[in-house]
């Protein structure tokens, strides 16, 4: 389930995304993608859950196809962009610069142009939010330092993962692969919005917790609860997080929900906006839940 978009009933003016739940209550028609069969069979029991009535349509649609969105995205008024295109686990012949380029960056820019284009010849979407990633700041300065405060100034150049990508040898530098695909792809989103005249955000999204509607535990949550399931390879990822930003930084599902939503309805909003409820320590966060499990 990679875009969700939303078409307003006639007295809406709202947009959403991600918890069902949350965008139930605030009667509105919801729109969400697919990428394939295949994967309308994985969340077909998750759906049947879905208490919403003919608040929920579906389409099948491929990032990667241009006009593939069209018809999904034709008279609404807000579209986020929550999709990405991630290898983690990948042959050591193919851990290269130009692996990582063609099949992990390219896919995720053609993708999010796209996605941009078919919102361009809708002539109703009003605002693209798309959603980045906590992956992208980071709290340490040139010097190792950490800050008090995570602002633009914290933002990962893009050649500073460029420098890794030829050492990715596994999960313990996702972050730097991730990150750098988050980056280039937002910098192309803003770009062709900017030069088409498309009103778009970006809200940086820090480690997500909460209920789920998917049958399979989602990524985000394994690694909130790699130090109680002892998997090795999430831990590294929480692990990697806690040191590049000195803690780890949570945020429950519905505050996303609420902060795609806060900024598509707010027309003053613009550039990127980060959504962190709060922080704690890797060692804290083993303290919490050795107390709960």
């Amino acid at each position: 389930m990679g875009i969700s978009i939303k078409k307003p009933r006639p007295t809406q003016q709202d947009v959403v995304v991600g918890d069902m739940e949350v965008i139930c209550r605030r009667r509105t028609l919801l729109v969400m993608l697919v990428g394939s069969k295949k994967k309308s069979k994985v969340i077909a029991p998750s759906v049947s859950l879905w208490k919403g009535g003919d608040q929920l349509r579906f389409f099948q649609a491929d990032l990667h196809e241009e006009g593939s969105f069209d018809e999904a995205v034709k008279g609404c008024v807000g579209v986020f962009h929550i999709a990405a295109s991630m290898e983690l686990n990948v042959s050591d012949k193919e851990n290269n610069e130009a692996f990582v380029q063609a099949n992990i960056i390219n896919p995720a820019i053609k993708g999010t142009i796209n996605l941009l284009k078919s919102c361009l010849k809708s002539n109703s979407v009003k605002r693209v939010v798309f959603t980045s990633s906590i992956s992208t700041v980071t709290a340490k300065d040139i010097n190792g330092k950490s800050k008090h405060i995570v602002d633009e100034s914290c933002q990962i150049h893009p050649d500073t993962c460029m420098e890794h990508t030829s050492k990715w040898m596994g999960l313990f530098l996702w972050w730097q692969v991730y990150a750098l695909s988050k980056l280039l792809t937002e910098e192309a989103a803003f770009q062709f919005a900017k030069e088409n005249g498309i009103d778009l955000v970006s809200v940086i999204t820090s480690t997500v917790a909460g209920p789920f509607f998917t049958a399979n535990v989602l990524t985000s949550v394994k690694v909130l609860l790699s130090p109680l399931t002892g998997e090795t390879e999430y831990f590294k990822i929480l692990s990697a997080v806690n040191a590049r930003m000195g803690s780890i930084a949570l945020v429950h599902i519905e505050d996303i929900c609420s902060a795609h939503i806060f900024l598509t309805e707010h027309a003053k909003a613009e550039g990127r906006y980060k959504c962190s409820s709060q922080s704690c320590t890797l060692s804290n966060l083993a303290t919490l839940l050795s107390k709960v499990y």
